[in-house]
C-alpha cells in the first residue's frame, strides 16, 4: 500500500468517524415540535417521538420451528372439481 492510498483510507476514515456524533435533538431554528395529540396528557419530546410503539415493531409470537413435524389433515384440501 502506498503513503498516498494509506493517507487517503486514513482521511475518509476519520470523515465517516464524524458522521457518528451524536448530540441531543431538537426542532431546526424557528421550527417548533408536532401539535400535541388530542388525548395526550403532555406534549411529546423528540425521544419519546423517536421510539417506536409495539405495533410499529411487534415482538415475534411464535416459537420458530425447530423440527420437522408432519403436516396435519387439512379436510379443506379437496382436489379441484372438474
Amino acid at each position: 500500500m502506498t503513503m498516498r492510498t494509506a493517507f487517503v483510507l486514513v482521511a475518509a476514515a476519520l470523515t465517516l468517524a464524524g458522521c457518528g456524533s451524536r448530540e441531543a435533538l431538537r426542532p431546526a431554528a424557528g421550527e417548533s415540535l408536532p401539535p400535541k395529540p388530542a388525548m395526550a396528557a403532555t406534549q411529546p419530546t423528540p425521544a419519546d417521538l423517536l421510539t417506536p410503539r409495539p405495533q410499529e415493531r411487534p415482538e415475534r409470537s411464535e416459537e420458530l420451528l425447530r423440527q420437522s413435524e408432519e403436516r396435519r389433515d387439512d379436510r379443506f384440501d379437496l382436489p379441484p372439481q372438474h
